[in-house]
């Protein structure tokens, strides 16, 4: 018994890993000239429950690790790495939050300079703001819970 629950946290990471690596290399071409409702749309996990039981810090390792090398969007690693981040997270069962904000010193200036992170638990647990930075928008908007458990009998 101990030896197959082994076995399946060993096939989800490899899955898990398998999955990032592939999502990765296609997140350019799945975004470019999407508008943000659209991209976030895509954002959102289509399976539930697929990772649950890894750890918030591992898959946040494995996203760093798997984008520290960019061919594409290397000026927007913190898009790059937030979409992918926030997605596992809610794969895994975490209420994860990707927010995003803009540098209030020059929001009104030609290039205004704007971050996004993830959020957990109302901390930010990848690509965290600077203090300028003021918050457009969290989504999904009023987060909780990721979408995923079923309800126990008691809670029904």
């Amino acid at each position: 018994m101990r030896k197959e629950f082994a076995m399946d946290g060993l096939l989800k990471r490899l899955r898990f890993r398998t999955e990032l690596w592939i999502r990765a290399r296609l997140l350019p071409l799945q975004i470019r000239d999407r508008s943000l409702s659209a991209i976030l749309r895509s954002a959102e996990p289509t399976a539930t429950a697929a990772y649950k039981g890894l750890e918030a810090g591992y898959i946040v390792r494995r996203v760093r690790k798997s984008l520290r090398k960019p061919v594409q969007m290397r000026d927007r690693r913190c898009l790059r790495e937030g979409l992918l981040a926030y997605r596992f997270l809610r794969q895994a069962g975490f209420p994860a939050e990707l927010v995003f904000a803009v540098d209030k010193r020059n929001i009104h200036g030609p290039d205004p300079k704007a971050h996004c992170w993830v959020r957990l638990d109302g901390a930010a647990i990848l690509n965290p703001p600077e203090p300028d930075m003021t918050t457009v928008l969290c989504h999904p908007s009023g987060a909780g819970p990721a979408p995923l458990a079923d309800p126990s009998p008691s809670q029904a």
